[in-house]
């Protein structure tokens, strides 16, 4: 039977509207997919290591001198078309990172290799690179996604479509991304590809703490048909508050919420911080080298190093990456110590008789904390009581999450920006998804990308100047489109 097929534009602008895609989705992920295409001898390697490249360029609204009617570019584009600058005469090198994997990927192959990447690409990337006609970076990335020689090598990983924060995300919202996100993408590569797509990768590796946002991030990827998230060691704890100590074997993220639900997802630890000398320079697979198996129940199992970088930000990434790849997946190959992508290493786990619940159990920082003072079913209200309790105890607690970084706050400091977004997110809610309308309609989706673009956490990481002012345009020409098609 022929697959179920989606347009990559409707009405103009990205299919990101509707879940048509979701049924097979979630009865596929039940099964193996990069499994009977490895070629990996699992059971005679003593680890491995796998690498993600991230990559996300923002939409601004900066095509034209007049704030109020420019266009919304990506900001890719202003780069390319204001080299002088700043830092951004790196616009064509940022393109060439962004097609490059397409041209490693087969030429490894074709050497009689073993590369692997996984990749995730935010949605305002994907169409911005349309909307600038950069078709032959799609091209590229397709080859090798969707080639039967190739797509086994590579994992795409989902995200949120605008690279909004979980934390600080409505979570109605952070949802609408998340399938925003696999739509678009099913549009461009279809929906075969979009089914290989099993793991999820957090905008700027943030997790929420609060018990009732983080169960609902969690619950969204489960629903979604995700099967694992990636996580950064710092924003999780074990049950007993501790730091986790085994970080390059899968985990089990248990999330509770204060309604006394519990839901939970596997959980693939990186380390380390946000260092793009990690990836570009392999750090996973020399770290790797220097492992052997670790018993897990009564079996032992190749650790996994994992790393996720930018895949175009920083010199070393830029210039340094290439050849390092090349290098290293030449001597991985048939090695000890292959490079694997997560959902296959899993799926070897799988086969040797290892299952989820075999999986050491983690959960967000600081929420042993809140469970020694309540249980899970003592309701919303019992559970801001114990939080306010815990800030005024110690003014390190907190719960706005956690990232890659413990210096920036995704919440503090972003009044400015969030207050608009804020209630952007609140008429979207009120005018489109309590009154149920239906999301083909071209004013449906013309609201949600506006909401979705205003969400992007470009916004709140720089957070002043210039980039307020985007954010707030954005929101502005969100509320005119709910005023005025939605009245």
């Amino acid at each position: 039977m022929k697959s179920q097929e989606f347009p990559e534009y409707v009405h103009g602008l990205p299919d990101i509207s509707g879940t048509e895609y979701l049924e097979s989705v979630k009865e596929k992920s039940k099964q193996p997919v990069f499994l009977s295409r490895s070629s990996v001898s699992f059971n005679s390697i003593k680890s491995a290591a796998a690498i993600a490249l991230h990559m996300h360029q923002p939409l601004i609204p900066a095509g034209g001198t007049d704030l109020s009617t420019a266009e919304l570019i990506s900001n890719l584009q202003y780069m390319m078309e204001n080299q002088g600058i700043g830092d951004n005469h790196n616009a064509p090198v940022f393109q060439w990172c962004y097609k490059r994997m397409g041209e490693f990927i087969p030429q490894l192959i074709h050497e009689g290799k073993q590369p692997r990447v996984m990749l995730e690409y935010s949605g305002t990337l994907f169409h911005g690179l349309r909307k600038m006609g950069l078709n032959d970076v799609i091209d590229n990335l397709k080859r090798i996604t969707i080639d039967d020689q190739y797509w086994h090598a590579v994992e795409w990983l989902g995200c949120p479509w605008g690279h909004a924060v979980a934390p600080s995300t409505p979570v109605q919202d952070y949802r609408l991304h998340v399938q925003a996100w696999q739509k678009h993408f099913a549009g461009i590569f279809g929906i075969d590809a979009l089914e290989r797509v099993r793991g999820f990768s957090p905008s700027e590796m943030a997790l929420p703490n609060h018990p009732d946002t983080a169960y609902e991030f969690v619950k969204t990827l489960v629903d979604c048909g995700f099967k694992w998230v990636l996580v950064q060691e710092h924003t999780v704890e074990l049950p007993n508050g501790n730091g986790v100590e085994r970080k390059h074997i899968p985990h089990r993220l248990v999330c509770k919420n204060s309604s006394g639900k519990e839901i939970s997802i596997v959980a693939i630890i990186k380390t380390q911080g946000s260092d793009t000398k990690l990836v570009a320079q392999m750090q996973p697979w020399y770290e790797a080298k220097s492992l052997s198996k670790w018993e897990l129940g009564k079996k032992r199992i190749p650790p996994l190093v994992t790393q996720i970088a930018d895949g175009e930000n920083g010199g070393v990434m830029m210039n340094e990456f290439p050849a390092k790849y090349m290098e290293v997946v030449r001597e991985a190959s048939g090695s000890e110590t292959p490079m694997m992508n997560v959902t296959e290493y899993l799926e070897h786990l799988s086969n040797a008789g290892i299952s989820e619940m075999d999986f050491p159990e983690i959960q967000p920082l600081f929420q042993k904390r809140i469970w020694d003072k309540m249980k899970s079913g003592d309701g919303p209200e019992k559970l801001h009581k114990v939080i306010q309790e815990l800030k005024k105890e110690d003014n390190r607690f907190h719960m706005e999450g956690g990232s890659w970084t413990n210096d920036i706050s995704w919440v503090r400091g972003y009044s400015d920006v969030l207050d608009p977004i804020d209630k952007l997110s609140a008429a979207f809610n009120e005018k489109i998804l309590d009154k149920k309308i239906p999301t083909g309609e071209y004013r449906y989706i013309n609201a949600l990308f506006h909401l979705l673009v205003s969400e992007t956490s470009c916004y709140r990481y720089w957070g002043q100047g210039i980039w307020t002012e985007y954010a707030k345009e954005i929101c502005r020409r969100g509320m005119a489109i709910l005023d005025n098609d939605f009245s």
